[in-house]
């Protein structure tokens, strides 16, 4: 029984003395952390100053404003032309609608490819 004994208490030891070396290892990658960003933020420029930060313009803020867009057209294919390629059209440009009406979606329809709607019917 002494030597059960024994061994139980090296095998205790052991692990308690384990466990205190991985314990001031993760202290020393806690220490070592803080150290690095105190050296990167000690290299880095100063925070700009009060007057230095950006200020509205003297007209104010600017504010949003909403207005209807139409798409250019796409031009048209003669009847047994050959297709244009998207590299023959140009940027498609939007131009301000002449109509103040917001467009809507059809009723009974989400709008969106997949959101569960039930369609325009």
């Amino acid at each position: 029984m002494n030597t059960a004994s024994t061994q139980l208490a090296a095998a205790s030891g052991l692990l308690s003395l384990g466990m205190f070396v991985v314990a001031v290892g993760v202290l020393a990658l806690l220490a070592g952390g803080f150290w690095m960003n105190s050296r990167i933020k000690y290299h880095e420029s100063p925070r700009p100053r009060p007057e230095e930060q950006p200020q509205l313009p003297p007209e104010g803020a600017v504010h949003e404003v909403r207005q209807n867009r139409e798409s250019a057209e796409v031009p048209q294919i003669p009847k047994g032309g050959r297709p244009l390629t998207p590299y023959e059209l140009t940027n498609m440009d939007t131009k301000p609608s002449e109509s103040e009406e917001r467009p809507r979606w059809s009723r009974g329809s989400s709008g969106s490819f997949g959101g569960g709607g039930l369609g325009a019917h």
